[in-house]
């Protein structure tokens, strides 16, 4: 519906060409009245006489008045109803100040990225000892790369003498077990000799000492070894397969373990044994690279870096499990007939 033109001066929004239009169709009204004025004059002149014609000009002039000021109301009144709706249909339109602000506020608190809170650091306290549980277990504890030393590759390792290697596992930073480690444990034993006895990971003891199988355990070991007529510093050499403790005595992890095996690897190149006896589940699992149960790997031979291999359980395991050193027996003695058919000197011949 179009605006009024009153309505469109009120806002200011009325063209030139409207008021010109105006004003021109004024001018012809005007000559058009002047000329029904001068007719009303020259009839009431000629019939000034007659009662009649006055009264019907009378009547006539004053219905004529009564109708302009109807029309002139009607205008009144729509020009009114149209300001009031344009005014409600630009309210509806024209958004608030409050909105408009909103809005402009609205993506500029998008941007600003929401900063967590700050937690209070929790404060310092003295942690249990290694034995009560592995703090790190869950989550990898990587050291720092500047304090961590370069790992060498499992090829340099496998060109290193018994000194190089030694000194090497001793400074080893190459997996996160150095972080809590008392002393590495690299091996005790005849460098030249024809058992190789493989074990899982230090314990206590041998973390403090930096000797595999001290302990209760390794008084077992040495029974068990004596009863073949050998022991660690004749014909024998023991080793783990991870050199540094893991925190609570867990269970190494495969990376612990991939990491550490080239240093195992070297020592069974240099040792150059006849036998290897596999000490407990997670040694044989280790070395085989299997999840077979130790019951399923018992009483066959299997076979490690080309040496003959043989597996039985821990010692530490048969201070528990008094019924099952039968079955370590049956194991040693079909070490000691494989390491004898690989051409193995009896014992009171050995080098």
């Amino acid at each position: 519906m179009a605006l009024h033109e009153s309505v469109l001066e009120e806002f200011g929004l009325a063209p030139l060409w409207v008021r010109r239009g105006m004003s021109a169709a004024q001018e012809p009204v005007g000559e058009a009245g002047g000329e029904q004025g001068a007719d009303a004059l020259a009839n009431q002149k000629a019939h000034r006489d007659d009662p009649r014609v006055a009264a019907r000009e009378a009547s006539s002039a004053a219905l004529a008045q009564d109708g302009r000021d109807d029309a002139q109301i009607a205008m009144q009144t729509g020009e009114a109803r149209q300001a009031d709706s344009a005014q409600i249909q630009g309210e509806r339109l024209a958004p608030s100040a409050q909105e408009q602000q909103r809005r402009v506020q609205a993506p500029v608190e998008a941007r600003q990225p929401s900063q967590p809170p700050r937690t209070p650091e929790p404060p310092a306290f003295d942690g249990p000892p290694d034995d009560d549980f592995a703090w790190f277990d869950d989550q990898p504890a990587h050291a720092p790369a500047e304090a961590r030393r370069e790992a060498p590759e499992p090829s340099s390792i496998q060109t290193l003498d018994w000194d190089a290697l030694s000194e090497q596992v001793a400074a080893c930073e190459r997996c996160r077990l150095c972080e809590k480690r008392t002393n590495t444990v690299f091996g005790v034993g005849d460098r030249n000799a024809d058992w190789m006895l493989i074990g899982e990971a230090p314990g206590e003891n041998e973390d403090r000492l930096g000797e595999p199988f001290v302990g209760q355990a390794g008084k077992l070991l040495d029974n068990m070894l004596r009863s073949l007529m050998l022991a660690r510093d004749s014909n024998v050499y023991i080793a783990n397969v991870i050199k540094c403790r893991p925190p609570g005595n867990r269970n190494p992890e495969p990376d612990e373990v991939a990491r550490c095996e080239p240093y195992l690897q070297r020592q069974v190149a240099l040792v150059k044994p006849k036998l290897i006896v596999a000490l407990g589940r997670f040694a044989a699992q280790s070395l085989l690279r299997t999840e077979a149960s130790i019951s399923s790997l018992r009483g066959r031979v299997h076979e490690y870096e080309g040496v003959p291999v043989i597996v039985t359980y821990h010692p530490a395991y048969l201070l528990r499990s008094l019924p099952d050193k039968a079955k370590a027996w049956a194991d040693l003695c079909l070490a000691r007939d494989t390491w004898l058919a690989a051409g193995g000197v009896p014992s009171n011949a050995a080098k």
